[in-house]
């Protein structure tokens, strides 16, 4: 039987996001050019769990037409955690042939892996975990926290792997500030953990070509984001409310998708916002998942499966540990 990428959000417990109605701006503040990207949808990301940990889904495994070289986004928190409460966990699994990013905006992380990684990430630091062939990870929230208490905020996103990479050895990097390129202005501030903009670029090496933006827009900001037409380009709202090419509106915790074939993404927002602006080449080539293994082909499902079951990937008991 074939596995189809709906049996894969099925079989996952993913909950697919909802679609949203477009809105407009009553007094726009910017004006659309001839080179400005088309919206294609407006989607509300939608409310549901990883282990205990509460997410916002924007999308999984659906939209790749619009969204590759990303196959999932999720919004983690923001949460306030209890000096000495039980850390938001998500315990001990697998990924293949993607690569899973996490990047944190408030509060701390504790990653561990069966790569023998083992440590604490926090705000602003951004982690790449290349499961290639396969590795198991468990990700919590972090020491700080259960120390001191305090808001716990980022996102996972994942960023699929081209098929010449799916069977690597696996490996994980954790990035810091001086790895990112950054922007700002007396309109914006934007900070670039993948890819380059306007003259600024990130040292983070991917597989796949994309770009990775957290813009930050002040009162009455705007700012025009030059991509390469052939690429995806998505917005993902944080806070606040933004205008988008042709005066629709993105409310928070909404993704617009954008159709290919012009090159500027404009933004602007009257009151300030938040935002993610995600995208890159589209991976033209078939896409068979199935839970966190991200592959190829039915074959290679299965035997990510019988590597897993057969601890070729690790222990989780010990990674739980």
């Amino acid at each position: 039987m074939v596995m189809k990428r709906r049996e894969f959000i099925k079989g996952s417990a993913i909950v697919g996001a909802t679609l949203a109605g477009s809105k407009l701006v009553a007094e726009s503040g910017i004006q659309s050019l001839s080179s400005s990207r088309k919206v294609h949808r407006i989607i509300q990301a939608d409310r549901t769990k990883v282990g205990t940990l509460p997410i916002l889904r924007a999308f999984a495994g659906d939209h790749t037409d619009y969204v590759s070289p990303y196959v999932l986004l999720d919004e983690f928190g923001p949460v306030a955690l209890d000096k000495g409460a039980d850390p938001l966990r998500v315990d001990a699994h697998p990924h293949a042939g993607v690569s899973p990013t996490t990047y944190f905006l408030k509060g701390t992380g504790h990653h561990k892996d069966s790569l023998n990684y083992d440590f604490e990430i926090g705000q602003g630091d951004f982690m790449m975990f290349n499961s290639g062939k396969g590795a198991i990870h468990m990700e919590e929230s972090g020491q700080q926290l259960y120390e001191e208490g305090g808001e716990y905020h980022g996102f996972q996103i994942w960023l699929n792997m081209p098929a010449e990479y799916k069977l690597i050895d696996p490996t994980t990097t954790v990035n810091r500030t001086d790895d990112f390129g950054l922007l700002e202005s007396d309109q914006y501030k934007v900070k670039i953990m993948l890819g380059e903009l306007l003259g600024q670029k990130s040292s983070v090496k991917t597989f796949a070509d994309a770009f990775y933006y957290h813009v930050i827009l002040k009162e009455n900001g705007k700012i025009t984001i030059p991509t390469n037409p052939q690429h995806n380009a998505m917005v993902y709202s944080i806070t606040g409310d933004t205008e988008l090419n042709e005066q629709k509106k993105l409310d928070r915790n909404q993704i617009a998708l954008f159709e290919r074939g012009n090159s500027d993404i404009l933004l602007y927002s009257k009151c300030g916002a938040e935002l993610l602006v995600l995208g890159g080449l589209p991976l033209d080539e078939r896409v068979y998942s199935y839970g966190p293994f991200v592959m190829n082909n039915e074959e290679q499902i299965r035997q990510c499966i019988q590597n897993y079951n057969s601890g070729k990937m690790g222990n989780p008991d010990l990674v739980n540990l």
